[in-house]
């Protein structure tokens, strides 16, 4: 595992704020989004990402930060994740499990690698996050928000391994509210509908573009501080009495259905 360098506002270590918070996935949108929502009200984030160099310029000359490059798919990696957050803030209140990867294509073509590859960061990488943090998070009666997709409620075509994970985080999600409700710990999942992000914008044609305009009852993408809200909402004191619920945060797109034509083989 590499670290990246350590950017925070007190060179002589650990000044945790109230609260403190990782944020898997940081480095670029909602992930990022969410990190610098919660830096601004306040709170201390542990931003853990894959990418090393996007993550540097993520939190370059941002304060109360710990950047973490790992892999969270790595139990030993995400083993430490939790004991150098911890080592360094001394507690944990939120985990924003956002890491995760696309691969669309249809069945037949999607390889048993592909797959794995899917699942291992997707639903393996929630469920090791989740465990490793699980103590700490017991310790301030802390939350997790795990990040699916209205892929995961709803099926649509191409999406077999991508759809199929996060439709498991969301059961994962009820899982852990039954379970770690008693020690106080509150889970809840924010599932995304079309988010303008750059990649999404390379990747979607116009008549994508288009088609999700039409099938949304708003007529347009959300945008990554749009979700971002959602996720702090859910990490904050306001949702105290929330926990076991899926927010879909995709103007309304989920109530109308996620088949499109132009998704279609």
């Amino acid at each position: 595992m590499k670290q990246a360098d350590h950017a925070s506002g007190d060179s002589t270590g650990a000044q945790p704020a109230n609260r403190v918070a990782i944020v898997t996935g940081a480095a670029r949108g909602i992930g990022l989004a969410t990190a610098r929502l919660m830096l601004a009200d306040g709170t201390s984030v542990v931003m853990v990402d894959s990418d090393g160099d996007e993550l540097s310029k993520a939190t370059s000359g941002l304060n109360n930060v710990l950047p973490l490059n790992l892999d969270i798919s790595d139990p030993e990696q995400v083993s430490n994740m939790v004991s150098e957050s911890l080592a360094h803030f001394k507690q944990i209140d939120c985990l924003v499990n956002n890491a995760g990867i696309a691969d669309f294509g249809p069945i037949e073509k999607t390889s048993f690698a592909t797959w794995r590859r899917v699942m291992a960061t997707n639903l393996d990488g929630v469920f090791l996050c989740s465990q490793a943090a699980t103590g700490a998070l017991k310790e301030t009666r802390g939350c997790i928000v795990n990040i699916a997709s209205i892929s995961g409620l709803r099926a649509s075509t191409l999406r077999t391994a991508y759809g199929t994970s996060k439709a498991a985080v969301i059961h994962l999600t009820q899982q852990q509210a039954a379970e770690l409700g008693e020690f106080g710990i509150r889970s809840n999942c924010v599932a995304p509908g079309p988010v303008r992000t750059k990649l999404a914008m390379a990747v979607h044609t116009q008549d994508i573009i288009d088609a999700y305009h039409d099938a949304i009852p708003l007529n347009r993408y959300g945008s990554e501080e749009e979700i971002a809200q959602a996720i702090v909402f859910l990490c904050s004191d306001k949702a105290s009495y929330i926990t076991g619920q899926v927010l879909a945060a995709d103007g309304g797109f989920e109530s109308t259905g996620v088949g499109l034509p132009s998704l279609r083989l």
